[in-house]
């Protein structure tokens, strides 16, 4: 027998150095990819593509994953992009959740995919496949990236043509935003793939990359270290091979503390 889910937050004990938030919207695209979006605690603050611990009281004890915070750093909510995973401890009862809800937040983000790891560039990719596009949907909304940028590109790469939906509704929201749609402008493009099922551009990010397919269909050269960076989330094979891919091409990983061409985000890989 299941242990019960505690979503009440009137019924539950919140533990020490977490945050209990309410649950404002749910949105299912498919069978197994979910967003939804909760109250944003006062004194909670991160830099758009950090990660959270966030969680469920499951029986008399909470359960946490770490999930990138899809919203941007000015945003007075918080959104998080999710899979479903029938029998996964903290997502088979996540992806069961309503407004009104509670989920339990740990108080301090941390992560790799943020603008301060990266040096100085003139174009910046993004690459992710799945529920990875999550940091992006904070970081292509916030403004900072464009003041450090002059081009944006977010690929993003899913199996089926309804998962890549969430990144095509992050950019008409953009373009129809009343201030980021003037500060974005041209500077960002949407590249989505799918590898499963017929669509404009078809294939694995990695490969598109490596035939040259990538560069011809953005209209872009190949990379180059003087001006181009980096941001890699997604599953462990695309991490290592993109990363293999951009350090082939000159590129040096870096972290918080070592800023350098391209960085990868490691929290959810396993």
């Amino acid at each position: 027998m299941n242990a019960p889910v505690k979503t009440d937050k009137a019924e539950m004990i919140v533990p020490e150095g977490v945050f209990a938030e309410t649950v404002l919207e749910v949105q299912h695209y498919t069978d197994h990819l979910f967003r939804f979006r909760m109250t944003r605690p006062d004194s909670f603050r991160f830099r758009s593509g950090e990660f959270a611990m966030i969680g469920l009281m499951v029986g008399e004890k909470p359960i946490y994953r770490a999930y990138s915070v899809a919203s941007p750093s000015w945003d007075e909510e918080l959104e998080f992009f999710s899979i479903k995973v029938p029998d996964g401890p903290l997502t088979s009862h996540l992806q069961k959740i309503q407004p009104g809800d509670t989920v339990l937040m740990r108080k301090k983000p941390t992560g790799t995919l943020v603008l301060d790891a990266l040096t100085p560039g003139k174009r910046l990719y993004m690459f992710s496949t799945g529920t990875g596009i999550a940091p992006f949907a904070s970081l292509i909304r916030d403004p900072e990236t464009y003041e450090k940028f002059e081009e944006v590109i977010l690929t993003h790469t899913c199996r089926e043509v309804a998962e890549l939906q969430y990144g095509l509704d992050l950019v008409e929201e953009i373009r129809g935003h009343e201030f980021l749609s003037e500060l974005v402008g041209d500077k960002l493009k949407l590249y989505s793939t799918a590898t499963r099922e017929d669509y404009p551009f078809m294939g694995r990010i990695t490969d598109l990359i490596e035939n040259g397919k990538m560069f011809s269909d953005l209209g872009v050269p190949a990379f180059d270290p003087a001006i181009d960076r980096g941001m890699i989330c997604g599953s462990t094979a695309m991490l290592k091979e993109t990363k293999a891919l951009l350090e082939k091409a000159g590129l040096t990983e870096g972290a918080n503390n070592k800023p350098a061409e391209f960085v990868i985000e490691r929290a959810f890989v396993g």
